[in-house]
């Protein structure tokens, strides 16, 4: 199974990138985690709407057919690092790849959030999305770790 982190931006600090890529690498080879940053749309004149609607199109081109989608988005549900093992081994039995999906500074177009297997809330406080991405590697990591009883996690 893959876990496809498919976010907006394409350019990162480099500490987000050396974070993300420490963590990325720890996956074992049947369940790697691989980033797909797309564009984001260029501010100008735009409307929030119009942004989220062309970065929309680029997240969908990103998105392999029959993937599962989970959005990322600050009304999602909350989990803990053991629920999360729990998802990400019911994920493993569906036996679909899985895209977590992270938008733009303006958020995913509402008819992308409508297209979402489950929707996940990192954090109740605001992040920015470079470390959105960090935190979320982890948090995978970590529940590969729980669902495979590495000692990386203690209760």
């Amino acid at each position: 199974m893959r876990l496809l982190l498919v976010a907006v931006g394409q350019r990162q600090p480099a500490w987000a990138e050396t974070a993300y890529e420490d963590f990325a690498k720890r996956f074992p080879p049947e369940m790697r985690l691989e980033l797909k940053a797309v564009k984001a749309e260029t501010r100008g004149s735009k409307t929030a709407e119009q942004l989220m609607a062309a970065e929309a199109l680029r997240i969908e081109a990103a998105l392999p057919r029959g993937v599962r989608r989970l959005i990322l988005d600050e009304r999602g549900e909350r989990r803990t690092s053991m629920q999360l093992a729990e998802r990400m081994k019911l994920w493993m039995g569906d036996g679909r790849d899985v895209a977590l999906i992270i938008g733009g500074p303006d958020g995913l177009a509402p008819s992308l959030k409508a297209t979402a297997d489950e929707t996940l809330r990192l954090s109740d406080l605001t992040l920015p999305h470079a470390f959105a991405r960090v935190l979320l590697a982890e948090g995978l990591y970590r529940a590969w770790t729980v669902m495979t009883g590495h000692p990386y996690h203690r209760e």
